[in-house]
């Protein structure tokens, strides 16, 4: 028996239970792992709200990292002992231990601890998968970024200054300002005291940008077509701020736009393509190009405590939840 956040139905925060719950022995293609760190993430609230449907009761967190304690049959390419993260497979990382299918499971490499690990996986893939495949960047590139002080936020200031990409940022503060400067952001705006669109123009001396990656959705999604260059691409990775819908005759009108709504899944799958964006993770943090840990961690029994801090805006970079 072990411990683990359930829900029951959807709602607030209050709706996460800490409960007993039987973790059995890994079947074919499975393993169990011990968790060591589990990333607190802004789609976990889209679960527990209902935003993205999910047969109840479940479990929440998709995000973790661990130990392998136990390897099903026909397992060959991971042993008892390994230290691997994930950030695909069913929901249930909010618990100590589980079993998952371990072909979704990545090894971690020697030189990166469970603690940064447990920042990175599920963000780090993120950045990647948005940079390098979405719409793939190149050394002098300028682009803007909302939410530059979030979990995936500070991971891409770096990957852009890695690879040369002129970022522009917004953030919601001064404190987190501070932190997209100090990790690589060329340009911050505050959008609590400037026009975002207004400031984009300034920057690029009226020119807009090629890119905009969007993760807030309602509040800022007319802001950053605004923000394009006719051809211009919008990447709609997030909702924080609720859903979009428009009239796609916009694009045309504001000079043949593109919006595109990836998700990781369709980038990060089958497993080859899974390992390869890890290596390319895992090899600038091995660099010391990309450098993070956890900003607030929790206990695990706290996820709600979790939840209300990240969607009242009040952390910056990444949460984890400690078993």
């Amino acid at each position: 028996m072990t411990k683990a956040i359930r829900f029951h139905e959807t709602g607030g925060p209050e709706v996460l239970k800490f409960e007993t719950v039987e973790v059995g022995d890994p079947g074919p293609g499975q393993v169990r792992v011990r968790h060591t760190g589990i990333a607190v993430n802004f789609i976990d609230i889209y679960f527990r709200i209902g935003r993205y449907p999910a047969p109840l009761p479940n479990g929440l967190g998709s995000d973790a990292v661990g130990v392998v304690e136990a390897v099903g049959p026909g397992v060959t390419f991971l042993a008892v002992g390994d230290r691997v993260g994930y950030m695909l497979g069913p929901l249930g990382a909010y618990s100590e231990a589980r079993v998952m299918p371990a072909e979704v499971l990545i090894k971690l490499p020697d030189g990166i601890s469970d603690r940064t690990a447990s920042t990175i996986i599920m963000k780090g893939l993120t950045a990647q998968y948005l940079f390098r495949q979405v719409y793939p960047l190149q050394a002098g590139d300028t682009i803007l970024y909302h939410a530059a002080a979030g979990g995936v936020g500070l991971i891409a200031c770096q990957w852009a200054r890695a690879i040369g990409v002129n970022m522009i940022g917004t953030v919601g503060s001064d404190a987190k300002a501070e932190a997209a400067r100090a990790n690589g952001c060329a340009h911050v705006i505050n959008y609590n005291r400037e026009n975002f669109v207004e400031r984009v123009r300034e920057i690029t001396d009226g020119k807009g940008v090629p890119v905009v990656y969007d993760s807030v959705g309602k509040d800022t999604f007319m802001g950053s077509l605004d923000c394009l260059q006719k051809r211009g691409t919008l990447v709609s990775n997030g909702s924080s701020s609720g859903s979009v819908s428009f009239d796609v005759t916009l694009l045309a009108a504001k000079g043949s736009l593109w919006v595109t709504r990836p998700a990781m899944v369709d980038y990060a799958l089958p497993r080859p393509n899974l390992l390869k964006m890890a290596d390319e993770l895992f090899d600038l943090v091995l660099q010391g190009k990309i450098v993070s840990e956890p900003n607030q961690s929790f206990a695990l029994a706290d996820a709600a405590e979790a939840h209300r801090a990240l969607e009242s805006r009040q952390t910056i970079g990444a949460s984890v939840l400690i078993p």
